[in-house]
């Protein structure tokens, strides 16, 4: 059952939304130290759900295991969701590996009718959006 009214929860409309709430939720001790992969949920009205953190890693990756990503976004009834990751390097560059994964998580949000809407990289000066930069 919901802990809040749908229209309490946040709402995002672009990727400076995104980013504002993974702030809010993030450890700051963390983020330059190991990688950390999260998934953001979100409802029909792109309000907030929740953030789910599905890995941490060590200081060059992390494990995104897409059955995991799903389980959890099909739990929470989610229509959408939000890719999230860090980058401890502070490089904002997206690798082949996220780009690989990003896209095989859009092919299976599309035969789950869970929208990808982007994946989202993380430094603690700023972020990088592949949906802003034309690559989701």
């Amino acid at each position: 059952m919901p802990q809040s009214k749908p229209s309490a929860r946040q709402l995002i409309t672009c990727s400076a939304d995104c980013n504002q709430a993974l702030k809010q939720s993030r450890d700051s001790g963390k983020i330059e130290f190991v990688e950390q992969f999260k998934v953001m949920l979100l409802n029909r009205a792109n309000r907030v759900l929740g953030i789910y953190e599905t890995s941490t890693g060590g200081v060059a990756g992390t494990v995104a295991d897409p059955k995991l990503i799903f389980v959890t976004a099909l739990k929470a009834c989610s229509s959408s969701i939000l890719l999230c990751h860090n980058h401890p390097s502070g490089n904002l560059t997206p690798s082949a590996a996220d780009l690989q994964l990003t896209k095989k998580m859009k092919q299976g949000g599309e035969l789950l009718d869970i929208v990808v809407l982007d994946h989202i990289i993380l430094t603690s000066e700023g972020y990088y959006s592949m949906a802003d930069k034309g690559v989701l």
